[in-house]
């Protein structure tokens, strides 16, 4: 029997507003908030009735997938904002991965909403409020999230680690998402963070290359392991061109090449690096240290710059 003050639906009036729920879950990753379903006429018996069939399932408080399979990070991601209200938008790495960031997962969707909102627990979902949320801080279509170079520093500001927050800046500008400048911009508009001084260095690698590690930091860093400050930038005639040896050990023999952290993958960068220079320990002088090394695993780096002078014969090289 139809409801009371209801007129009885046709199968074909049920078939196209069902057809509306797919189109529109189509783009969401197989998600419809409860309100979608409101706008679309669905009542909640009905909800109820997919749901007992089989057909759909809840996710969350807000939303349901409109099939029984397992949800794409599309699916999760509309999810999560669709939980955390109208207001609410991806931010931080969520937003950079759901705008193509790859070779980057996370274990929780970090949603924000603006200061005042009601906040939504729910497994997988990090829904804080905020006060840097800005209209002009979000993109103008798709999922609701932040700008790539808004979402890139809070990324690394919400980082769980210094490497991860190093990581996350670098790949961002690797892969073309936006630009160190805009990074730096951005980050002068986060007055105080503990965090800050990190990536204010990073973003400057990015900018600068090579040429942004200083005479002063690298002798600092070898002052500080009892390493005999090097000679840096001299100049060498090869048979067709002059080039220049970022750092060398002249009495020794032992050459360091910094790498700027802007030329390769920053998931291999410093694995590879480390790798290469433990065969070249015995058999060449020449070392290579990416610039993201300093940042993430300066003290392994140093280890073998250390080894490879005392193989040497430099009496003040003696790992400790």
């Amino acid at each position: 029997m139809p409801q009371k003050g209801r007129p009885p639906r046709s199968h074909a009036e049920r078939a196209r507003r069902l057809g509306l729920v797919r189109g529109i879950a189509d783009q969401q990753g197989g998600v419809v908030s409860r309100d979608q379903l409101r706008q679309l006429r669905i009542t909640d018996h009905e909800v109820l009735a997919h749901v007992h069939a089989g057909r759909w399932r809840p996710v969350h408080t807000q939303s349901l997938a409109v099939h029984t399979g397992p949800l794409p990070v599309l699916g999760q991601h509309w999810a999560a904002v669709f939980e955390a209200g109208r207001r609410g938008c991806l931010d931080g790495t969520s937003s950079l991965v759901a705008g193509g960031l790859e070779h980057f997962t996370e274990d929780v969707i970090r949603v924000s909403v603006p200061r005042g909102v009601l906040v939504r627990r729910a497994t997988g979902i990090d829904v804080r409020q905020t006060r840097r949320l800005r209209a002009a801080d979000l993109e103008p279509s798709g999922i609701p999230r932040t700008r790539p170079h808004v979402a890139g520093v809070r990324g690394a500001l919400w980082a769980k680690s210094d490497k991860q927050a190093t990581l996350i800046l670098t790949m961002v500008v690797q892969q073309g998402m936006t630009l160190p400048e805009r990074l730096g911009a951005e980050l002068l508009t986060v007055r105080r963070d503990r965090r800050r001084l990190l990536v204010a260095t990073v973003v400057t690698d990015l900018v600068g290359g090579v040429r942004s590690l200083g005479e002063h930091e690298f002798a600092q860093m070898c002052r500080l392991r009892r390493i005999p400050e090097p000679t840096r930038q001299v100049l060498r005639q090869g048979p067709d061109k002059k080039w220049y040896l970022d750092v060398y050990w002249e009495q020794w023999g032992v050459v360091v090449e910094i790498d700027g952290i802007q030329h390769a993958w920053a998931t291999n960068v410093v694995a590879d690096a480390l790798r290469h220079n433990t065969i070249a320990i015995d058999r060449a002088i020449v070392l290579r240290l990416p610039l993201l090394g300093l940042r993430v695993a300066a003290d392994d780096f140093f280890a073998q710059i250390i080894e490879a002078l005392a193989s040497r014969g430099c009496p003040m090289a003696v790992a400790s």
